[in-house]
């Protein structure tokens, strides 16, 4: 028997990201808030040369990642 997600066509952190996204819109205002805040990401990448941090370029963020 296959997985639910997997039969779906989704991967695990797809699957788990649409579930995770589903209990955040399910709690009542206060609360999902701050859960919503913190489904939030930014992806930086930084560059190292001769031991220092180069200046960091933003790859991803949250605004750009689809809902589906």
């Amino acid at each position: 028997m296959v997985a639910a997600w997997k039969a779906a066509g989704f991967t695990y952190n797809k699957y788990l990201s649409i579930a995770a996204r589903v209990v955040r819109r399910s709690l009542k205002d206060d609360v999902r808030l701050k859960a919503e805040r913190r489904g939030e990401i930014d992806l930086k990448y930084s560059a190292w040369q001769n031991g220092k941090q180069q200046d960091p370029k933003t790859i991803v963020q949250t605004a750009q990642i689809p809902e589906n």
